[in-house]
């Protein structure tokens, strides 16, 4: 499907034909001979910091979005270019081949949005006479992921344990006492001489040994947070102007010919 007017393109969603997002439209890029619509710059890197150029002659119109015959990893690793100026035919060449299109020989010039851009010039959609420079800015920030699980479990251990207990026992000893006054009495109650039998009852205290549960401590696992700190890094771009040509010292605010 046929994409003419660029304002309906910009800032549209650009997804796979599987529904996959992969970003969305940056700039458009217009024929220089048509005056159509024929790339679309793509931020899909971490917020929209990477520009990627797709071809529109693959693409279709679903309810305002763009869908694509591309994942966004192919999109991302397609060769990089400058999504706010001109593509040479050497650098379109480039990018027709990678994404497998037929290629006619035009160039191709960034647009903002509006009116088409003409003749292969710089990006068209400005009318003053100064330049914009900009500068990627990397934004970092922190994600939650799971690393691992803690499971409190309870199980049982036999340990041997050893207590001394005191213990008694009873033995018979003979006790033998000589006839006195005292005792002549009971002495003689019986006959003088005949068989007699006494028993005495022994006893013994043995360990007895009794088994019961008690509760000794409640157990539960809690989180802690430990904060810390990591280095992150990644490669950002800046745009660098400079004049292509001698340039009065004087001349305007007085920079140097190269602004950084």
């Amino acid at each position: 499907m046929t994409f003419n007017e660029p304002a309906t393109l910009t800032n549209a969603q650009v997804r796979s034909h599987d529904g996959e997002k992969i970003g969305k439209v940056k700039q458009v890029y217009l024929d220089s001979s048509t005056g159509r619509p024929e790339w679309v710059a793509v931020s899909t890197g971490w917020f929209g910091g990477h520009v990627s150029l797709v071809p529109l002659s693959a693409a279709e119109n679903r309810d305002g979005e763009i869908a694509i015959p591309y994942d966004k990893e192919f999109v991302k690793n397609a060769p990089h270019q400058d999504p706010d100026g001109q593509l040479s035919e050497a650098e379109e060449a480039q990018l027709f081949q990678y994404y497998g299109v037929p290629y006619a020989g035009q160039t191709v010039t960034a647009s903002d949005g509006g009116a088409a851009g003409g003749n292969g010039a710089a990006a068209s959609g400005t009318t003053d006479d100064a330049m914009t420079r900009s500068e990627e800015r990397m934004r970092v920030g922190t994600t939650t992921e799971q690393t691992g699980r803690v499971r409190l479990r309870k199980y049982v251990v036999t340990e041997n344990v050893e207590q001394t207990v005191p213990v008694s026992r009873e033995e018979v000893r003979i006790e033998r006492e000589p006839i006195t006054e005292a005792n002549i009495g009971a002495a003689t109650q019986g006959p003088d001489i005949s068989e007699a039998e006494h028993k005495v009852t022994l006893h013994q205290e043995r360990p007895v040994v009794e088994k019961y549960a008690e509760p000794v401590e409640r157990v539960r696992l809690a989180k802690e947070t430990i904060p810390g700190q990591e280095t992150v890094s990644g490669d950002i771009r800046k745009e660098q102007i400079e004049t292509d040509g001698a340039v009065s010292p004087d001349e305007g605010t007085g920079r140097h010919a190269r602004d950084h």
